[in-house]
């Protein structure tokens, strides 16, 4: 989806002092860019969950066993025992169903435990905690089908404001008949008349409780519902199909306090990811997207952790680095409590109507707060806090740097580092950076050289030569070389140091045609930079190419010295 349709009721004539115009319905009032921040791809994708859930099943069984995923086992219970088994102090109770139907159970002993199990996660009531947060009187119906009907931008995503309701159209994948689906979430209004709720639930809405009142809703309200706000234009369902799903919601935005839980021995062990700690409405694609955020920024630490990559520890301490977890996504699952609340209202309020605080709520207020979280519902805006693995501390490589716009893509520690196209020097094809720093569990030390590569004595050689006694200083494999340069002219191996053609033969890169990394990243051509990448894609820290010591301090931070 590059391109979002937003619909709004018709304008009043003013030529007729403010009376309707004789046209009623909906118009559509503009198209904007469905992704509005510097993306690889600025584009969203479809795609159903369980074909997600099928791709990454299939790809971990190249890795696992084949009993790793173990369906219809149900988590009981934990319980932690750090004094008699320090090794695996956690033991986990969970039942299962046999092949004559009986129930047994069974329990299985671990390091750490991750709780992906939900918004009504048990991992988390063993941990002690709960969702908190509000519920909002604002409930709607969602549906998947084979749509008929002459609305024209029933392929895009479309915003829908009507003076009956709102409705938000997904367009969805082709399904095994060769037809489309389509989404669509169709409010279900607060001050709809009694006729209507009689259809509803058989009496007024006076006194109807938000639960009851999304209890009562059915397929048939939903799509009366739809109709009244597409008119004129008509929905149905494409005769000789059926609905593929559908539900109610009432919207609600809640959060945990926390992500994980420490043990007797200080160190964290369990953890909980995606609905189990933060839940919100659906319409702004993310629920997965999120979780499956929050899982790999757990993963990757906790990896670095079980491999004793990690700095070393006074025992009863806990891991620095995977300390961070918690640090990061609470404060990103926060920011998606706000973004959501605001999106949420403002998408429930009518246009032209005032909102709950007592403004107009305008096509121009709901397009700019759309705009505004566009970095945030498509991810390339995240920013993470200072940290140990986000540093503040380094020089700023340029002023440019220093003062970007926060959505602009320039290089930023905490920040997603933007794709940019280069040309590998080695074989002179054109490649893509998120491409070559592949999240492979290694963190990336991309020195940015200046205009004086090839002096000997010049700032770029000196900081190469830095780069490698650094790198020599982790363990092996953990941090990967990548230098960027700037020459229009050809060069040979032997007039850069060593260590390009030893660490980074196939990731020295220059100047692609049409793109030049260093204006993309603010960076002056005669000053360069060193930017260290996380295992994430984030920015970890950046500096002059004359500071390499700021560079061998943040690592000293995140990985252990050999």
């Amino acid at each position: 989806m590059e391109e979002v349709a937003f619909w709004n009721p018709v304008a009043q004539d003013s030529r007729n002092n403010g009376v309707a115009n004789e046209k009623h319905g909906i118009e559509r009032t503009a198209f904007v860019a469905d992704v509005n921040v510097p993306a690889r791809y600025p584009f969203e994708v479809t795609i159903h969950q369980g074909r997600i859930e099928r791709i990454l099943q299939e790809n971990l069984g190249l890795y696992a066993p084949a009993n790793t995923i173990r369906r219809s086992h149900h988590f009981i219970e934990y319980q932690v025992d750090t004094e008699n088994h320090p090794e695996y102090p956690i033991l986990v109770k969970y039942e299962y169903e046999l092949e004559d139907g009986t129930v047994a159970q069974g329990s299985v002993r671990t390091r750490y435990l991750i709780g992906a199990d939900g918004a009504h996660s048990k991992v988390r009531k063993c941990m002690g905690l709960e969702l908190k947060g509000e519920t909002s009187d604002h409930i709607w119906g969602v549906c998947d089908f084979v749509v008929d009907t002459d609305f024209p931008d029933i392929r895009k995503r479309c915003a829908v404001h009507s003076s009956t309701g709102s409705v938000m159209v997904i367009p969805r994948e082709r399904i095994a008949t060769g037809e489309f689906l389509t989404r669509l979430y169709v409010q279900v209004p607060g001050d709809v008349d009694r006729d209507v709720d009689r259809t509803l639930a058989g009496r007024s809405n006076e006194g109807l409780t938000g639960r009851t009142r999304r209890g009562a809703v059915t397929l048939d309200y939903i799509f009366k519902q739809a109709s009244a706000v597409f008119a004129p234009y008509r929905i149905g369902v494409k005769e000789g199909t059926d609905t593929d799903w559908w539900a109610a919601y009432q919207i609600g935005q809640r959060m945990t306090p926390k992500f994980s839980s420490r043990t007797s021995d200080g160190i964290d062990r369990v953890f909980i990811v995606g609905d189990a700690c933060h839940t919100h409405s659906p319409k702004a694609g993310q629920g997965m997207n999120v979780s499956m955020m929050d899982s790999y920024n757990l993963a990757w630490k906790l990896a670095h952790n079980i491999h004793g990559l990690t700095p070393s520890i006074p025992k009863g301490m806990a891991d620095p680095v995977l300390e961070t977890f918690e640090l990061e996504r609470t404060d990103i699952a926060r920011q998606l409590i706000d973004f959501d609340t605001k999106f949420s209202h403002m998408f429930s309020g009518k246009i032209g109507t005032k909102s709950s605080s007592t403004q107009e709520l305008t096509h121009e207020e709901f397009l700019r707060v759309f705009s505004e979280g566009s970095g945030f519902s498509s991810g390339c805006g995240l920013q993470y806090q200072p940290s140990r693995i986000v540093s503040m501390s380094g020089e700023p490589a340029s002023s440019q740097v220093s003062v970007g716009e926060p959505l602009s893509g320039l290089l930023s520690p905490g920040r997603r580092i933007m794709n940019v196209e280069l040309k590998r020097y080695a074989d002179g094809t054109t490649r893509q950076l998120h491409d070559e720093i592949a999240s492979s569990g290694r963190y990336g030390l991309m020195v940015l050289a200046s205009n004086d590569l090839l002096d000997p004595r010049g700032r770029s050689q000196e900081a190469l030569q830095s780069c490698e006694k650094i790198i020599r200083k982790f363990p092996a494999g953990t941090i990967d070389l990548v230098v960027l340069q700037p020459l229009e002219k050809r060069f040979e191996w032997t007039d850069v140091p060593r260590c390009v053609k030893q660490f980074a033969e196939m990731r020295t890169y220059g100047l692609a045609k049409g793109e030049d990394a260093y204006r993309t990243y603010g960076i002056a051509k005669d000053d360069g930079a060193i930017v260290v990448v996380r295992p994430d894609g984030y920015v970890g820290m950046l500096s002059r190419l004359t500071a390499p010591d700021m560079t061998e301090a943040y690592f000293k931070g995140c990985l252990l010295e050999i």
